[in-house]
C-alpha cells in the first residue's frame, strides 16, 4: 500500500475515533475558528477591515469584511482552508518535537485574539471563553500525559476537519455551485469553475494531512 493509501486510511481511521469520543462537536468549532481568523489575518495584511466574525454550533463560520480592490478577494477566499490546513501540520509538528505545551499556548493566545478583535455573536464568544478556559487548565495541571493527550485530541480534530470539510466543499460545488463558499467566491472573482477551487484545497488539505500523519508517526516511532 502507498503513503496516500495508508495516508487516507489513518484520516478514515480518525474521524471514526474523533467522531465516538464525546463532546466531539465542541471542539470540532477550533478548525473553524482557525479557518475564519485566516480570512481575518489575510484581510488586514492587505489593508482591508475585519468587521467581526460569527462562529455557530453547526461548526459553520463566517468572516465580515471591507477592503477597496476586487483582486483582494482572491487571497481573502483562499486564506480560510489553505489556513486551517497548513495550522494542523503546524499543531502536528509542535507534537513530533514535544512542543505540545508550545501548541496549546499557541491556540490561546489565536483564541484570545479573535475574542478581543473579531469574534462577535453570542454563541462564538461562549464558545472562545470555554476552549481558552480548557486550554489555561490543561496547561497548568501536573499531568503531563492528560495535556498532551488533549493535545493530540485537538489536533486529530482539526486534521479531519481540515479534509472533511473541503471534500465537502467538492461535492457541494458540483451540485449547487452557487453555495460553495470560498470556492463560490473565487470562482466569481477569477471566473475558475467553483469546483475546481473547492478540489485545490480537497488537495492542499490532503497534502498537509499526509505532513501531519508522517510527524505523528515520527513521534509515535521514537516514543514506542
Amino acid at each position: 500500500m502507498g503513503k496516500w493509501g495508508t495516508t487516507i486510511i489513518f484520516i478514515v481511521i480518525a474521524a471514526v475515533l474523533t467522531y465516538i469520543i464525546p463532546f466531539n462537536s465542541y471542539f470540532r468549532n477550533v478548525d473553524t475558528m482557525i479557518h475564519e481568523f485566516g480570512h481575518a489575518l489575510v484581510t488586514l495584511l492587505l489593508s482591508g477591515k475585519v468587521l467581526y466574525i460569527h462562529l455557530f454550533n453547526d461548526h459553520s463560520g463566517v468572516t465580515y469584511i471591507e477592503f477597496s480592490d476586487s483582486w483582494r478577494d482572491i487571497p481573502i477566499s483562499m486564506a480560510g482552508y489553505t489556513m486551517a490546513s497548513l495550522f494542523t501540520t503546524v499543531l502536528f509538528t509542535l507534537y513530533a518535537r514535544d512542543k505540545a505545551r508550545v501548541g496549546l499556548i499557541l491556540l490561546s493566545v489565536i483564541t484570545l485574539i479573535n475574542l478581543i478583535f473579531f469574534i462577535r455573536n453570542g454563541f462564538g464568544v461562549f464558545w472562545g471563553i470555554g476552549f481558552l478556559a480548557i486550554n489555561l487548565i490543561m496547561l497548568w495541571i501536573p499531568w503531563l500525559l492528560v495535556r498532551d493527550l488533549y493535545f493530540v485530541l485537538i489536533a486529530f480534530i482539526c486534521l479531519v476537519e481540515s479534509v472533511i470539510s473541503p471534500l465537502y466543499l467538492v461535492f457541494t460545488a458540483l451540485h449547487s455551485p452557487g453555495y460553495a463558499g470560498d470556492a463560490t467566491s473565487l470562482s466569481e472573482a477569477t471566473f475558475i469553475p467553483a469546483v475546481i477551487w473547492a478540489l485545490v484545497f480537497a488537495i492542499i488539505a490532503l497534502v498537509c494531512a499526509r505532513v501531519s500523519l508522517g510527524q505523528f508517526m515520527k513521534e509515535f516511532r521514537k516514543s514506542s
